[in-house]
């Protein structure tokens, strides 16, 4: 690398010494020459070289010389030449006044040689000038009147800065199409000449044209160009290009990408303090949280890019900035706030619209696209000069005084129309102002009826809820707690014997434990219905959970003579522990519920897929056909087991909730008389996103 440098810096001595020493033979030629034609040609060659050189002072010593020589002689190709080479150095200091003067002065010499390739020179300078000055129709015609002279001589040097001027001009304008067009032809010429920053200029620009027709595939190809370029180290280059390339691929939805160049931009910008990167960085970045969710980090990147956008006065990205705040505001139901970013949108989109003008600043004349060839000739006048008489200046006198009353009479006629017009705009303004208030006014309308009736949805829900919760306390809460109730006062009382409450302990049991799975279901069930729940998942043994739930059912199981068969192995969930197991527990107490005496319980778990598969299989009453379509879909459907058990229906509506929380899965697989299998899937690892 060390090598490579030094070849570098090498070579670029050699080139400076060389032209330097062309610089001094020119000189001591000169010196030696006789006052003639020769001497004139060797100055102007001496003069080119100094321009080349930038040394534009003393090039302009040579031009004098030259210009005094040339005049003596009247050899106009000389003063021709030298008049130009001055205009461009008084170009080069930013002296517009004699520069336009010098190259109308030699272009006018230029015609009388018919030198066509020195008129079009002096033409792609004008047209320079006058494109770096804003007035691009002026620009444009005399860039385009020397398009095709330069093109025919395949003089690169001059057709590389016409085809850059055109593009430009052709952008400022709006002309996009053609804009493009000339800065393809622009890089075919860069990249022949080696042009490095030519070249990445106008793949950026080519990008970001691609990018307003909306053609995004095309502008990543172009954008990705500049950053391919070896020499494009520049930070600057990079904390423009990055933004805008993730700003595409975010057109796509490709978010690892989207978000790959964004933070590369935003760091670089950051570190450069290059607000304009900065602002395009954090207003994209700002978008891609706002799809993927991440609200918060979304709105404090758009409010850090709005505080930028007005700062530097950037109205393009302040307009997205704005639409980008409505779009937040309203997902996070903050519609009075969403309402204020869309009137500040539309305001400034038509101040935008209002200001954008096809018309070249210094005239009023339409915009010539095209090369008008008689854009450069002078308008010719026609004088007529006459010796007026007596009588005719009588008859003038009472034409004019009958023209004056006309004039009078037209003007006083045009103040009514005036006044009559004004009062028409004044009324028409009040009345759009009117309906635009009005139509904030609905709009604001519309947000709040929405939230409105968003807010009504929830309390009847939560009244629903509410019903529900009062129903199932006095019905079926109350049947078991009386039953209980009911057996403590017998006891109490002593109308019980021993061996008669022990026989009845087993019935007292399963009341209270279907009171305590009743307050269990309730309690979960309403908390989901109020949407207070929220998962913590982690990882835990599935096996222990099994067997921490089979303990509290096995005394019922043996009560009820029925086998359980635990197929269990230890493996591992991603999941909140306490929702599963408010699962098993309503599965098993389910399989419990519809087997009879001599019935088996089998509990089982596997792999697959990189998930875990959790099953709960009994070979009790099974389920029909018509009641499988029911299960987890009505909170009120429930039947009774196979010793008369009640239930409130709700413990298959918790399961597929809680399991659903935690990215899972429920189904059941059942047979009349047959059995019925319940299935679980759960993740075995965070999913992709938490």
């Amino acid at each position: 690398m060390r090598k490579i440098i030094t070849l570098s810096i090498f070579l670029s001595m050699f080139m400076g010494f060389s032209q330097t020493n062309d610089v001094d033979s020119l000189a001591i030629e000169l010196a030696f020459q006789n006052q003639d034609t020769l001497k004139i040609e060797t100055s102007l060659k001496l003069i080119k070289s100094l321009y080349n050189l930038n040394d534009y002072d003393r090039a302009l010593k040579y031009i004098i010389e030259s210009e005094k020589l040339s005049n003596n002689l009247q050899y106009d190709k000389g003063i021709a030449e030298v008049t130009y080479y001055k205009a461009l150095i008084y170009a080069k200091k930013d002296d517009y006044i004699n520069a336009v003067s010098g190259y109308e002065k030699s272009k006018d010499l230029f015609n009388k040689l018919n030198d066509t390739l020195g008129v079009a020179k002096v033409n792609n300078s004008i047209g320079l000038i006058e494109i770096k000055r804003g007035n691009y129709t002026k620009g444009l015609q005399f860039s385009l009147a020397a398009i095709k002279e330069l093109e025919k001589r395949h003089l690169t040097n001059d057709l590389r800065l016409a085809y850059s001027n055109l593009a430009d001009a052709y952008f400022n304008i709006n002309a996009f199409d053609k804009a493009m067009a000339f800065y393809l032809k622009a890089l075919n010429i860069q990249e022949q000449l080696n042009d490095v920053k030519g070249i990445n200029r106008s793949n950026s620009q080519l990008a970001d044209l691609y990018s307003y027709k909306k053609e995004h595939r095309k502008a990543i190809e172009y954008y990705e160009k500049v950053l391919a370029n070896k020499e494009t180290s520049n930070d600057s280059i990079r904390g423009r290009i990055f933004p805008k390339l993730g700003g595409e691929y975010l057109q796509f939805n490709d978010y690892e990408k989207a978000a790959q160049y964004l933070v590369k931009g935003l760091g670089i910008n950051r570190r450069g303090r290059y607000n304009e990167g900065l602002l395009t960085a954090l207003n994209n970045l700002g978008n891609l949280n706002l799809q993927q969710g991440r609200l918060i980090l979304a709105e404090r990147q758009l409010l850090e890019a709005g505080a930028i956008a007005k700062k530097i006065d950037n109205k393009e990205e302040l307009l997205k900035h704005y639409s980008l705040m409505k779009s937040l505001d309203s997902i996070k139901k903050r519609f009075d706030r969403a309402f204020i970013w869309q009137r500040q949108y539309y305001d400034l989109k038509n101040t935008l619209d209002k200001n954008e003008i096809a018309i070249d600043s210094n005239t009023n004349e339409p915009l010539e696209l095209e090369l008008n060839p008689d854009f450069d000739k002078p308008v010719e006048e026609t004088k007529v000069v006459t010796s007026p008489t007596t009588v005719e200046i009588t008859q003038t006198k009472e034409r004019f005084d009958r023209f004056k009353l006309i004039f009078y009479a037209l003007l006083a006629a045009l103040a009514i129309v005036s006044t009559f017009l004004v009062l028409i705009y004044l009324k028409r303004n009040n009345n759009i102002k009117y309906t635009q208030e009005l139509e904030e006014k609905n709009i604001k309308i519309e947000l709040q009826n929405e939230a409105f009736q968003e807010q009504t949805k929830h309390l009847e829900n939560v009244n629903n809820v509410k019903d529900k919760l009062f129903s199932i306390v006095s019905h079926d809460l109350k049947d078991s707690l009386s039953s209980i109730n009911g057996f403590i006062d017998l006891l109490k009382d002593g109308s019980l014997s021993r061996e008669e409450f022990d026989n009845l302990i087993p019935e007292l049991s399963e009341n209270a434990n279907n009171a305590s799975l009743l307050l269990f279901n309730l309690l979960n069930w309403s908390k989901s219905q109020m949407q207070s729940l929220e998962p913590k998942p982690s990882l835990f043994d599935i096996q222990e959970v099994f067997e921490d739930k089979v303990k509290l059912v096995d005394q019922r199981m043996e009560n009820k003579g029925i086998t359980l068969v635990d197929h269990s192995l230890r493996d591992f969930a991603y999941a909140d522990r306490s929702m599963f197991e408010i699962v098993v527990q309503n599965l098993l107490a389910n399989a419990l519920k519809f087997c009879k005496n001599g019935d088996t319980i089998t509990i089982s778990n596997h792999i697959s897929n990189g998930s875990c598969i959790v099953s709960i299989a009994d070979t009790g009453i099974g389920i029909s056909k018509q009641n499988l379509e029911k299960l987890f879909k009505n909170n009120s459907f429930t039947t009774v087991g196979t010793n008369n058990e009640k239930g409130t229906g709700l413990g298959l509506s918790i399961c597929k909730e809680l399991i659903e929380l935690n990215n899972g899965k429920i189904w059941v697989e059942s047979t009349q008389g047959v059995g019925s299998t319940f299935y679980l899937q759960l993740p075995k690892s965070r999913p992709n996103g938490d």
